[in-house]
């Protein structure tokens, strides 16, 4: 992977044993099935309550009130999943012989390096045809409510592989280099 925005990150000596990206696009995920209704229900009272005001020629306070909550609509049942895959196409992921790497390109770029020899916990999780998520975390952190997932699988604080190719080959891998 020599046009990896990873290579340049390579500790001398370092030896790359995996690099991956994950799934590109607009993706649905399990948590959808709740979010999409709620957010159709957010937004769309929101949209309602503006429309009302302002063709009822409503004070501006009243019209003012409604912006925030018309805009955290348009996020919530749109924006979300554009702003889920911007991220996912700005990451790249990496095993070494030293080290789990999470790069985030961009205006808010990070780089997360974790130690292979003293993960936390690993977690697996599955997904269709073979991609799946690698989390990286105490079992206690990895709750939902400490998560922003449900936002979109990239806005986790949650260090993840997130739903890349052969997950379980990636996982086992791990797991064996981290001994």
């Amino acid at each position: 992977m020599t046009g990896s925005p990873i290579v340049p990150r390579l500790a001398r000596g370092e030896r790359l044993l995996w690099s991956g990206r994950p799934r590109q696009g607009i993706v649905f995920t399990p948590s959808d099935v709740l979010m999409i209704p709620f957010s159709l229900l957010w937004g769309g009272f929101a949209f309602f309550w503006e429309t009302m005001v302002i063709l009822s020629d409503a004070p501006i306070f009243f019209r003012l009130w409604g912006v925030p909550f018309v805009l955290v609509g348009s996020y919530i049942i749109a924006g979300r999943f554009f702003h889920d895959a911007w991220v996912r196409a700005h990451s790249w992921y990496a095993v070494t012989d030293r080290r789990v790497l999470i790069l985030r390109t961009g205006p808010l770029g990070e780089l997360t390096a974790l130690d292979i020899r003293s993960l936390p916990d690993l977690q697996l999780r599955l997904g269709w045809s073979g991609r799946g998520t690698i989390l990286f975390a105490e079992a206690w952190q990895n709750r939902p409510w400490d998560r922003h997932a449900s936002w979109g699988p990239a806005s986790s604080r949650t260090p993840q592989f997130t739903m890349i190719r052969d997950a379980e080959r990636v996982f086992d891998l791990i797991t064996a280099e981290s001994g």
